[in-house]
């Protein structure tokens, strides 16, 4: 039997893989962190003897996850995950620019994510895992309870729906300049506490989540409520400069030097739909976070 050290070394290995497949089945930062954690707490429990491929079955275990997820999600739209996080431990390749690099993930993912947002948890399934990371049609019937041929025609069902998907109608920035003037537009709102400004820029069905350290999360729901808390900014003494979180378009905060909170948006229509507040370092500490200038 594989010791715990070993075991999670090996499961440690294939984290990005399954941080990947969950940000596009779930695109929820939060939910993301849950399902790859929950696939380790039942690999921890079970162990890996009788795996023949761990891989596969951290895949199909955080891909059951996330559907029981996406079953259970209330009518309410879900916050769509602008792009996938940077795997850890690779490096930017030569001559490019991480900033650009990560406005255009940003334009590209969001886009990807509002699509698959109209798909219904098993089309979405089937689509994500078969096209976007090659997992086969008998394995995806397993997960869904389905025949591969059920399997196929969801994933068909899905690829029809996306490509048939305007995305003009849905109202998606794909200029990334366009979503700093947004997040300036926030800020400069907040720290002069000008409600109406803020309200402005905020989608009146807006969500804001923040992740403690503890594992808990606050979810505050609409714009009034959300702005609300926004007018704190300016009495908190903390130091805010915009910045790129995982590709994402938001801002960090700082407190006497040290960073206190990170914050990544969802811009939709030129107004802040999503934001995912994290403060707990550990969290942080993963992120990768490029400071913008003002």
């Amino acid at each position: 039997m594989d010791d715990l050290d070993g075991l999670a070394r090996r499961f440690e290995e294939h984290r990005p893989r399954l941080r990947a497949v969950a940000y596009r089945l779930l695109g929820s930062t939060t939910e993301v962190d849950d399902a790859v954690q929950e696939a380790w707490l039942r690999l921890n429990r079970g162990g890996a003897n009788e795996i023949e491929n761990l891989e596969a079955w951290l895949v199909r275990t955080v891909a059951r996850v996330a559907l029981n997820l996406l079953r259970s999600r209330k009518t309410r739209r879900e916050e769509p995950l602008d792009a996938l996080l940077p795997h850890e431990g690779t490096e930017e390749p030569a001559g490019r620019d991480p900033e650009q690099e990560a406005i255009l993930a940003d334009s590209v993912g969001l886009a990807l994510q509002v699509v698959l947002d109209t798909l219904t948890p098993a089309e979405r399934l089937a689509y994500v895992l078969h096209d976007l990371f090659s997992v086969p049609f008998d394995e995806l019937g397993a997960i869904l309870d389905r025949t591969p041929d059920a399997a196929r025609q969801l994933a068909s069902r899905g690829r029809r729906r996306i490509r048939g998907v305007d995305l003009a109608t849905h109202g998606v920035l794909h200029d990334g300049t366009d979503q700093r003037q947004v997040v300036k537009a926030f800020l400069a709102a907040a720290r002069d506490g000008d409600f109406d400004a803020l309200l402005a820029v905020l989608d009146p069905d807006i969500v804001q989540r923040t992740a403690a350290a503890d594992g808990s999360v606050l979810e505050v729901h609409g714009a009034i409520s959300v702005a609300a808390r926004a007018q704190a900014f300016s009495s908190e003494g903390l130091d805010v400069l915009p910045a790129l979180v995982d590709g994402r378009t938001g801002w960090v905060t700082y407190r006497n030097g040290d960073v206190y909170t990170v914050v990544a948006l969802t811009i939709i229509s030129r107004r802040i739909t999503q934001m995912d507040v994290v403060t707990d370092p550990v969290r942080i500490a993963h992120l990768t976070v490029i400071p913008l200038e003002h």
